[in-house]
C-alpha cells in the first residue's frame, strides 16, 4: 500500500489550509510558511529564506522570478564574503569537494522558500503566469488535486521541458537525445565521442563499422545515447538496461525517434540482463558520493556502488573474446575520492584485465574557469574509455603501458 503523498499547512486570512507538497528533490514539507506578495522587500524575504519560513507566493508570477533572482543574488554574494574573511583550514581537493557540496546544499535549500501554487490541472492561477500543465504534467503525471512546489524547482522543471521537445544535437549520432526530467542529459559530449571512435580487437584498420558485432549490452543507458550510437556504428542488436523508469521511458522514446527500435531493445534491469555478449558498454556515475536528491544519482554513486556491481558482472558477461568498454572520468581521483591504484584494484578483483584505454580532455566550460571551486580537479580531469576483458592469467591486470596499448589522448 503507497503512503499518503506530503502535505503542506499554512494559515490564510485565518483560515487553516493545506495541499499536496511536491519536491523532486525529497525535500519535506517547510514547517513554517507565510502567505507573501510584491509587498515583501528581498532583504526580509532573504532573512526569512534563511531561517527555513517559506513563503507561499500570491502575487504576480514574473514578480515571483524577480524575487528568486534577488535572493539567488544574495545567496551568492554570502559565500564570496565568507571565503574572503577566512581561508579554510584544510585546503585538500577533497575538503573543497565536500565544502562545495555543503555550500550548494544550503544554496538549494534556501532558494528553495519561495513556493507556488499549483491548481487542479498543474496550471499557476497567477497574474503573468506562464502554462506549465504540460511540464508538470511529464514529471509528476495526472494532476490530483491543488498542490505547492517551489519556484525553483517549477523553472527547472520547465527547462527540463523545453529540452525535452528540442532535443541535444549528438553529432556522432547525425540525429538528437530528447532527455526527460531526472535522466541525465549527453551535453557533455566527450564520452560519447570516445564511443564513436573506440575500436575492438577484432575490428579492422580500415573500418569503423561494428557490423561483425552481433550483441551488445549497454548497462545503465540513461536516455538511451550509447545504445543508439552502437546501433548507428553497426552492431546487429544492443540490448540496453537500467532500472530508473523514467531513464527507460526516456531511453524507449529516443531510440523509436531515432527509428532502431527494430535493433535496440530496452530492458528493465539492476546492470546485467540475461546472456552473455562480445561487447559490454557501460557508463557508470563518475563522482563516488551520496546524492543530494533522487535527480542526482546519474552523477554519484556511493562507495562505487554500480562501478564495483559492473566489475563483478562483467566477467560472467562476455563471450570468450569480447571486451568491456568502461567510461568513466577520473574527476573523483583529482578530488581525493579514489586513486588509481583502488581503480585498477577493483579491476583484478573483478578477474579483469585493460587491454586498451581511450582518453579526451573535457570540453565544457567550467573546465577552463578558474573562478570555479572545484577548478583544479576540473583542468586536470580526463575521461578514458577502458577496454577491459576477463584475464588470462596471473599477473597481467595492471594498466597497459604506452608502448604495448592504443591510448589516445585527445587533447
Amino acid at each position: 500500500m503507497s503512503a499518503s503523498p506530503p502535505q503542506i499547512h499554512w494559515v490564510e486570512d485565518g483560515v487553516a489550509c493545506s495541499a499536496r507538497w511536491r519536491s523532486e528533490r525529497g525535500n519535506p514539507p517547510p514547517r513554517r510558511v507565510v502567505v507573501a506578495d510584491a509587498r515583501i522587500a528581498a532583504d526580509a524575504a532573504y532573512r526569512l529564506a534563511c531561517e527555513g519560513t517559506a513563503m507561499l507566493w500570491r502575487g504576480d508570477f514574473q514578480s515571483a522570478r524577480q524575487l528568486l533572482q534577488a535572493l539567488t543574488r544574495r545567496v551568492e554574494a554570502g559565500p564570496r564574503n565568507a571565503s574572503a574573511a577566512s581561508k579554510p583550514a584544510d585546503t585538500s581537493p577533497g575538503a573543497a569537494f565536500h565544502r562545495h557540496r555543503q555550500a550548494q546544499s544550503q544554496r538549494a535549500r534556501t532558494l528553495a522558500m519561495l513556493l507556488l501554487p499549483l491548481g487542479d490541472d498543474h496550471g499557476i492561477s497567477l497574474r503573468r503566469a506562464p502554462d506549465v500543465r504540460q511540464a508538470c504534467a511529464e514529471v509528476y503525471g495526472p494532476a490530483e488535486g491543488p498542490s505547492v512546489v517551489s519556484l525553483r524547482e517549477l523553472l527547472g522543471l520547465v527547462g527540463a521541458h523545453e529540452w525535452r521537445t528540442k532535443g541535444v544535437e549528438v553529432p556522432a549520432l547525425a540525429g538528437h537525445i530528447h532527455p526527460h526530467y531526472g535522466v541525465f542529459s549527453p551535453t557533455r559530449g566527450e564520452y560519447v565521442e570516445l564511443v564513436a571512435t573506440a575500436r575492438t580487437a577484432t575490428m579492422s584498420l580500415a573500418t569503423m563499422s561494428m557490423a561483425t558485432i552481433s550483441l551488445a549490452f549497454d548497462i545503465g543507458t540513461g536516455t538511451g545515447v550509447l545504445a543508439a550510437l552502437l546501433a548507428r556504428r553497426g552492431v546487429q542488436r544492443v540490448v540496453a538496461t537500467d532500472q530508473d523508469a523514467r531513464a527507460l521511458a526516456c531511453a524507449r522514446e529516443n531510440i523509436a525517434r531515432l527509428g532502431l527500435a527494430a535493433q535496440v531493445e530496452v530492458l528493465a534491469a539492476d546492470l546485467f540482463p540475461a546472456g552473455r555478449a562480445p561487447l559490454v558498454v557501460c557508463n557508470p556515475p563518475w563522482i563516488p558520493a551520496r546524492p543530494g536528491a533522487p535527480i542526482e544519482r546519474a552523477i554519484y554513486d556511493p562507495e562505487c556502488g554500480m562501478l564495483r556491481g559492473f566489475l563483478a558482472g562483467l566477467a560472467d558477461h562476455l563471450t570468450p573474446d569480447g571486451e568491456g568498454w568502461l567510461i568513466l572520468s577520473d574527476i573523483a581521483e583529482h578530488l581525493g575520492l579514489r586513486s588509481r591504484a583502488e581503480l585498477l584494484a577493483m579491476f583484478a578483483a573483478a578477474g579483469l584485465e585493460v587491454i586498451g584505454r581511450d582518453d579526451v580532455r573535457p570540453q565544457h566550460p567550467r573546465a577552463a574557469d578558474p573562478s570555479d571551486p572545484l577548478h583544479a580537479a576540473r583542468s586536470a580531469e580526463l575521461t578514458s574509455l577502458w577496454r577491459l576483458r576477463a584475464a588470462t592469467s596471473v599477473g597481467t591486470l595492471a594498466a597497459p603501458s604506452a608502448a604495448t596499448s592504443p591510448e589516445r589522448c585527445a587533447c
